[in-house]
C-alpha cells in the first residue's frame, strides 16, 4: 500500500512539473521574486525521494568518480 502512495506521489509531482497548464494553473506564481519558483522545487524534491524509496539514488548523477574504484563509487572531494 505505501509503494502505491509512493508512486502516486511521484506521478503528481511529474505531471506537475510537465506544466500540462501551459503556466495557468500554478501553486505559487512565478512572476514572484526568489519565491516563485519553490513550488517547483518542492515537485522535484518530492520526486527525487520518491525515486530513492524505489532504489533509483539519483544524488549521485553529478558526483565524481573515483578512478580506481569500483564503478558509481562516489568519492568526498575536500
Amino acid at each position: 500500500m505505501k509503494s502505491i502512495l509512493v508512486a502516486v506521489v511521484a506521478l503528481c509531482c511529474a505531471v506537475y512539473l510537465l506544466n500540462p497548464g501551459f503556466g495557468q494553473v500554478e501553486l505559487i506564481n512565478d512572476l514572484l521574486p526568489i519565491i516563485g519558483n519553490i513550488d517547483e522545487a518542492t515537485a522535484m524534491a518530492v520526486l527525487i525521494a520518491c525515486a530513492r524509496y524505489f532504489g533509483l539514488d539519483l544524488s549521485t548523477f553529478l558526483g565524481r568518480r573515483n578512478q580506481g574504484g569500483a564503478k558509481g563509487e562516489v568519492v568526498d572531494v575536500d
